[in-house]
């Protein structure tokens, strides 16, 4: 429903689309960051159905330039962070952001601790949109068949459309790689590109 640390204003539209609808579930978006989880469980936290959904970079250039982290400390926050969102709720999803420019045994790793931390959901994002279709649908294929709990989580893709790409990258991650979840925009509205 949106990203509550980011703005009042995003809070509280968070918090109402909680409140308000009935007939889903209704997930918050947070860094990995304690007081991002806590913030977005705050506004999901009345519900029918709050998830919570954790994110951190894992492309070396974000890692060294926007993180200033480590692999190992990213590797350790992705995990910590996915524990910390599941003392609040049992349907916690983990992104990687900028996973299309990761290393894909580092991906592995990161996924395998996130999804052994209690993450439900894996989240592969194609963050850059530059994505082609066969490309990121082997590339989805190889994380699952890679990834030694795999089958403990549910996988989903999450393409932009700055190559025009998105939906054909979506349904490559599916037909292709296994994705059985697609996170996307529809008629054009939403995050950049589409």
């Amino acid at each position: 429903a949106g990203f509550p640390m980011s703005s009042e204003g995003d809070f509280e539209s968070v918090r109402l689309v909680a409140r308000s609808i009935k007939s889903c579930q209704i997930f918050a978006l947070a860094r990995t960051h304690a007081l991002d989880i806590e913030r977005a469980w705050e506004a999901v936290r009345d519900a029918e159905n709050p998830a919570l959904h954790v994110f951190i970079a894992t492309s070396p250039i974000h890692m060294q330039h926007k993180l200033r982290m480590t692999p190992e400390q990213v590797l350790e926050r992705a995990a910590q962070m996915v524990k910390r969102a599941r003392q609040y709720t049992d349907d916690v999803e983990f992104s990687a952001e900028d996973a299309v420019r990761s290393d894909i045994d580092f991906l592995c790793r990161v996924f395998e601790a996130a999804i052994s931390a209690g993450a439900r959901t894996i989240n592969v994002p194609d963050t850059v949109g530059y994505s082609i279709p066969q490309v990121w649908g082997e590339r989805m294929k190889t994380l699952i068949e890679r990834v030694p709990n795999s089958d403990k989580a549910i996988w989903s893709v999450h393409c932009h459309n700055d190559l025009g790409l998105a939906v054909a990258n979506s349904l490559a991650g599916v037909k292709i790689g296994g994705a059985r979840q697609i996170e996307c925009t529809i008629n054009g509205l939403g995050e950049r590109a589409g």
